[in-house]
């Protein structure tokens, strides 16, 4: 069963992004894998992170998308944090762009989620 981390709310500090969660016990022990994928049923972002097992997905919904672009154009740190733990997702920036870019006009993403990114990340 995948385990499945949700961020409650973000806030951006000293030009880092942190997504917080009160699912410590899902992130403590893992490390960033480096990469985010999309789930189109969902319309979300997903950040890939892992311990020793298993991969543990790191869901970033519509919601916090404007706060995503905000970290992409201005190149942030983005840090995961809950009550005693914290993770910076890497290449995070770097993978963020190539999805958007990869999702434009895609329609294997589903149009609904093309149209929401596009309207999120590609406006001016």
């Amino acid at each position: 069963m995948r385990k499945i981390v949700q961020i409650q709310h973000t806030t951006y500090e000293n030009g880092t992004l942190y997504l917080h969660t009160d699912q410590q016990e899902l992130i403590k022990g893992t490390s960033a894998a480096g990469q985010i994928i999309a789930d189109s049923d969902r319309y979300a972002f997903v950040y890939l992170v892992e311990n020793a097992e298993e991969y543990v997905y790191l869901y970033l919904e519509e919601s916090i998308w404007p706060e995503l672009k905000k970290a992409l154009h201005e190149n942030a740190e983005v840090v995961v944090k809950s009550e005693n733990t914290s993770l910076e997702l890497d290449r995070f920036v770097e993978e963020l762009d190539y999805l958007v870019g990869n999702i434009e006009g895609n329609g294997n993403y589903g149009d609904e989620m093309v149209k929401k990114v596009e309207n999120v990340f590609l406006e001016k």
